[in-house]
């Protein structure tokens, strides 16, 4: 991914200091923007393409890499400690994974990246039948497993939740005896599919910056990595935001289009994640029942709206170059209501009874949602107030 000239970065802070400085004056910014407008939503746009994507999804394929590894020991070393030790990496790819849905546009929209690693719940009968399938589980069990995985078994048999399910009984690491090799079998085929998924992500959106085995894996898969089979990666995409070749027509829907993405996982967390089992309409609909993480994933949705418009993973943090303050120089009370949404979803999140799946109808689940509303309403009002300026 290219990055900004210090001279460009210069002009930006120093644009974006005078808007935060009108902004303590008044609580709106009645001025029209000018060109060094652009300068700053620029800044943001790469503090979030450098700081927030980037990190997220190097991080993502890294883990997931690693998990495929794990599981590979495990299947030819089969103890308690190697699968201790696949548990610990499926988490930190999962928690990597949650941690990116705030920007689910691009690449995980666009190539049905999202469905095909997390959908859920596993789908417990078609998993027995492929138990019970000698020549699946064959096609499964070779070099090729993770291709014939990815193209052959469902969304509902895929992902996360598949490998989960292997892992995981009732909150902890499941007993190595428990684990047969039919199992371990499909688990490495089913973790080499996530892996090259989660490659596909990071190649997507920081193109040639991703490790060159990265790209040449996705060139052997033919997998797509461009904005529309262009020459664009999504993150290039982004960066030329309001110039021609750009899907973005202006900078101003980039800067929108992180907040949409941060309207829909705050939606997605509120009305279905913990809405659908909460209310009654579908109890079974509860993501990572096996590991009980289900709480973890919520918090981590929204710490990831929060690093999108906070300027950057924690440790990558620049608030000056964020929504957080663009927002503010517009209307400064709009943008504390964002923090505090922000601050009270991952609060109402955090106190919830724990584990989800065993008390989903609990009033702090319900205090969650309500929460999680009230963060997509202002948001909402925040993407309005970008677009109005």
């Amino acid at each position: 991914m290219k990055k900004f000239l210090k001279t460009t970065l210069l002009i930006a802070f120093s644009a974006l200091f005078a808007v935060s400085f009108n902004a303590c004056k008044k609580s709106k910014n009645t001025t029209e923007p000018t060109t060094d407008d652009d300068a700053v939503k620029t800044a943001i746009i790469n503090q979030f393409l450098d700081h927030t994507v980037a990190p997220t999804y190097t991080k993502l394929a890294l883990y997931s890499d690693e998990l495929v590894n794990d599981l590979k020991t495990l299947k030819f070393d089969m103890t308690q400690a190697n699968v201790n030790k696949a548990t610990e990496s499926f988490l930190e790819a999962r928690h990597w994974w949650e941690l990116s849905e705030a920007f689910l546009f691009g690449a995980a929209s666009d190539f049905g990246i999202d469905p095909h690693i997390d959908s859920w719940p596993l789908d417990e009968d078609a998993f027995n039948n492929l138990m019970a399938s000698p020549s699946m589980l064959a096609a499964l069990d070779t070099e090729d497993g993770d291709i014939v995985a990815g193209e052959q078994l469902g969304n509902a048999l895929l992902g996360f939740h598949g490998i989960e399910y292997i892992l995981f009984r009732d909150g902890q690491p499941r007993p190595v005896a428990e684990i047969t090799n039919d199992y371990m079998i499909y688990a490495v085929a089913v973790a080499g599919d996530l892996r090259n998924r989660c490659f596909q992500l990071e190649v997507s959106w920081v193109g040639d910056d991703a490790p060159a085995s990265h790209v040449a894996l996705m060139e052997e898969l033919e997998l797509n990595i461009t904005v529309n089979n262009g020459d664009l990666s999504y993150g290039e995409n982004m960066q030329k935001a309001g110039q021609p070749g750009s899907t973005y027509v202006t900078l101003t829907q980039a800067l929108q289009a992180i907040i949409d993405g941060s309207i829909d996982i705050s939606d997605e967390v509120g009305t279905s994640k913990i809405g659908k089992p909460h209310t009654g309409e579908d109890p079974t609909y509860v993501e990572s029942p096996y590991s009980q993480k289900s709480i973890v994933d919520f918090y981590d949705n929204i710490a990831s709206i929060k690093n999108s418009y906070m300027g950057g993973n924690e440790g990558e943090r620049d608030e000056s170059k964020s929504l957080h303050a663009y927002v503010k120089g517009i209307d400064s009370q709009l943008d504390s209501r964002v923090v505090d949404a922000i601050d009270n979803a991952l609060a109402k999140i955090n106190a919830m009874v724990a584990p989800f799946v065993h008390n989903y109808a609990d009033p702090s689940a319900g205090e969650a949602m309500e929460a999680c509303q009230d963060l997509s309403d202002v948001l909402t009002e925040a993407k309005r107030a970008i677009q109005e300026y």
